[in-house]
């Protein structure tokens, strides 16, 4: 099959990152999570006590410049570093979580990590989950998901992937905080949540973990061997 690059965009918690990587390992393909890279921004701003409201585009090249992100391979699993750090772990406390959507809003950040996530596409054979993959990062991707669920499947999904790392969360905290999120990232004036025109819709709120892969992997032979339409939406 021949390669192409899958952009996988959508909300929060509506299952991107965990079909996103299995899609990549069954087809042989490098897996970016671009929201961990933003996270590892929103981390790096904490860090240095760096308020994204008043941030200039200068500090945050700077910032990138003397820390840099990074996406490594290692035993198999993608992580996250801050120049030599792995902090795969730290990038999804909480705190990382409720400031991400406003650091992730900042044009200067947006500009450096679109610029490291086109560079990862070049040679294609790349699955790539976010917000704005499909509209700004590859426009011009073979294959565009968009993919939803309903905020309190979202909210479900979150609270049982904190309780497995130890962390007692309230459910009604978590919808609270997706809801926000959702009119955050979708209402910013830079590259907003949004459907590209020609991405197909995956509705993932009743679907398991495996239906999801499939469902992928499945219109992927579709689109690697070229549609005649472009927007033919395929169930």
């Amino acid at each position: 099959m021949k390669k192409i690059i899958i952009a996988l965009d959508g909300p929060a918690a509506s299952g991107k990152s965990t079909t996103a990587r299995l899609v990549s390992r069954q087809l042989g393909y490098i897996y970016v999570d671009t929201g961990a890279m933003y996270r590892a921004v929103t981390l790096l701003f904490q860090e240095k006590a760096v308020r994204p409201a008043d941030v200039t585009e200068n500090q945050v090249r700077l910032l990138l410049s003397e820390t840099p992100v990074s996406l490594k391979i290692v035993d198999s699993v993608q992580h996250v570093f801050l120049g030599s750090r792995d902090v795969s772990e730290e990038i999804r406390s909480a705190s990382v979580t409720a400031a991400v959507s406003e650091v992730a809003a900042i044009p200067s950040v947006r500009k450096e990590m679109v610029r490291l996530q086109q560079a990862m596409g070049k040679e294609k054979g790349l699955v790539m989950d976010g917000r704005d993959i499909g509209t700004v990062v590859f426009p011009d991707a073979e294959m565009k998901v968009f993919m939803i669920a309903d905020p309190e499947a979202r909210a479900h999904r979150r609270k049982l992937e904190l309780e497995a790392k130890g962390q007692t969360v309230d459910f009604d905290t978590l919808l609270k905080e997706i809801k926000h999120r959702d009119h955050l990232d979708s209402t910013r004036d830079d590259s907003p949540l949004r459907q590209a025109e020609d991405a197909i819709t995956l509705d993932t709120s009743h679907l398991t973990l495996d239906q999801q892969v499939a469902w992928i992997i499945n219109k992927a032979k579709f689109f690697a061997e070229g549609s005649p339409d472009r927007l033919q939406k395929i169930n």
